[in-house]
Formats: C-alpha cells, sequence, structure tokens
C-alpha cells in the first residue's frame, strides 16, 4: 500500500568521490524541467556539522540556492548526533516536502542512514542510556579505539560485524548497546510506506582513487587547515568529529605532526579504505540499480529509472 503522505523517495548510494552529490543536483533539475519538484535530503553523518564544509565536500550555497536541500548544518562538531537524530530530522523533511508536492532525492554514502530511512529501521527503538554513553565514550579517551573494538567484538560479535570498526562514533554507540542488550538482533525494518527507488553509482577503481587523490589535493587548496585551525579555536580538538577524513590530517598539519604532502597522502589513502568499507555495505543492500559512473554522469539512464518509478507510483 502507498502512503499518500510521503513523497516518492529515490536513493542515490555509492561510495565516496562516485559523483552522488552531483547526479543528485542534476537530476533533481533534469525534473523541475519537466515540471516535477524535487528536494535532496543530504545522508552524510559528517555534513551534520556546522562548519565543516570543506573536509565533508558540502554543497556549496550556490548549489543550496539552485536546489532545496536538508540534513545540512544540523547542530555544532560538539553536539551529539545520532541515527536516531537524523531519522527523526528526515521524517519532518520529508512530511514537507509531501505537503509541497515534491519528490525527495536522499543522497549520499552514509549507509546506515540511508537504511534508516529508505528501509524503515525502528532506530527509535534501539537502547540507550546516558550514563552508559558517557561510560563508554570515558572508556574511549582512556584506553583508545582498539580496545573498545575488542569489547564489542567480545560481548556482540554478530553486530561488531556490521560496524565500521575505524569509526570512534560508530564503535561507541554499538559498545553502548551492547553494554545494555547484548548481542541480541536490531528491530526488524518497518519500511518507507510506499515504493523506493535505489540507484547505486559504481566507478571503477583506478578512476575513483585518482578522484578521491585529486579531491584530497583541491580540500587544502582550498583552505582545509584554515578551516579546521577556526573550528579548533572555538571547539575542543579532541571531540570525535575531529577524528574524520580530512580533518585529523589537516590537525595533524596545524600541531607539526604532518606535512602538508603527507596529510594530503594520508588523507587520499584513509578515503580509498573508507570505500572499500562502503562498497562491501552497499553490496550487501538488496534493490539496488547500479549506474556506471566512470566517464561520465549516468544522468540520462537515472532521469530514465526515475520517471518509470514515479509513473509506477502514482
Amino acid at each position: 500500500m502507498t502512503n499518500p503522505a510521503l513523497p516518492p523517495l529515490i536513493v542515490l548510494a555509492g561510495t565516496t568521490a562516485s559523483g552522488k552529490t552531483a547526479l543528485s543536483l542534476a537530476l533533481a533539475e533534469a525534473l523541475a524541467a519537466r515540471g516535477v519538484a524535487a528536494e535532496i535530503i543530504s545522508a552524510d553523518s559528517r555534513q551534520v556539522y556546522r562548519g565543516m564544509d570543506i573536509g565533508t565536500a558540502k554543497v556549496t550555497a550556490e548549489e543550496r540556492a539552485r536546489v532545496p536541500h536538508h540534513g545540512l548544518d544540523l547542530v555544532d562538531p560538539d553536539q551529539p548526533f545520532s541515527v536516531a537524530d537524523f531519522a527523526a530530522h528526515s521524517s519532518a523533511v520529508l512530511d514537507g516536502i509531501a505537503e509541497r508536492g515534491a519528490v525527495a532525492i536522499l543522497a549520499g554514502g552514509t549507509g546506515f542512514y540511508l537504511r534508516a530511512v529508505a528501509r524503515g529501521l525502528a532506530v527509535d527503538e534501539l537502547p540507550w542510556d546516558v550514563e552508559v554513553r558517557a561510560a563508554v565514550e570515558a572508556s574511549l579517551i582512556a584506553d583508545g579505539l582498539p580496545a573498545l573494538v575488542a569489547e564489542l567484538q567480545s560481548l556482540a560479535p554478530t553486530r561488531a560485524a556490521q560496524v565500521d570498526l575505524r569509526n570512534p562514533r560508530r564503535v561507541v554507540r554499538a559498545v553502548e548497546m551492547a553494554r545494555l542488550q547484548g548481542d541480541a538482533p536490531l528491530p526488524k525494518p518497518r519500511g518507507y510506506g510506499r515504493a523506493v527507488l535505489w540507484l547505486g553509482l559504481t566507478v571503477h577503481q583506478a578512476a575513483l582513487r585518482e578522484r578521491i587523490q585529486v579531491r584530497a589535493r583541491a580540500q587544502f587548496d582550498a583552505g582545509l587547515v584554515d578551516e579546521t585551525r577556526g573550528l579548533i579555536a572555538r571547539f575542543d580538538p579532541s571531540l570525535t568529529s575531529f577524528s574524520g577524513i580530512g580533518y585529523a590530517e589537516a590537525l595533524a598539519v596545524i600541531q607539526g605532526s604532518l606535512s602538508l604532502e603527507a596529510a594530503v597522502s594520508e588523507d587520499a589513502r584513509r578515503n580509498l579504505s573508507f570505500a572499500r568499507h562502503q562498497a562491501t555495505w552497499f553490496r550487501r543492500e538488496p534493490g539496488i540499480c547500479w549506474l556506471e559512473a566512470t566517464s561520465k554522469l549516468p544522468l540520462e539512464d537515472a532521469l530514465a529509472a526515475t520517471e518509470e518509478y514515479l509513473a509506477d507510483s502514482r
């Protein structure tokens, strides 16, 4: 059954630097040219932070003026933000998009965010406890990430296999849940409420590696170090938000532990590793229509799939 209170939903998934942002903009504008309004929801767990623009490859003010965007600049870097927070934000945004008679484009590389919205994960049913979370975060500071990973693998091996063990924020949340309920399975997805079109972008490995390297260089050339310097003047540099790719390397430049060239190289290396993790996640995601995006933006194929989906969902 189709819930008329929900807008049609198009998901654009793929690894970092695969072209999701460019395609979301192009697709929204192509739909607008055909009389169909579209709005974009960013599904990127780092773009929710205000002031973290260059290192997260956030859309520019000019791009936001072209197409309405949501999911950006929601909290400061020192404020907690969970997948449940993202799901709640997206639910309110989707209500507004439906009222405006528009189509929603959920675009990003944070697979858990995409799944939470488009599959209807019952994230509000996941256990949480403020004191336990504080204790886990204290363990991270005192003992380091490897110790927390080892605890997670001991308490909840099934969940540990599904978590990005290099992401401190994900590990902290998973350990919090494991301390509360062990390795209990996650609640079953509720579904979105109507059909969803999943599109995924694939880029050949060599081309993706080059894109990532070029982007890393461009971000540092665009002022990533200065952006980071301005942020740590206001926020504690030990925050987990500063452990993200790009900001950790820029922070190392500021602190003198990495040269600029070494920082660019490390940024690219970490993004390549991250892309491999994302690819593994999305291979497990069912129902994705994969579009080849190595040599050009697959706008025509994306638009054809979208028009067919919209015709079927009426």
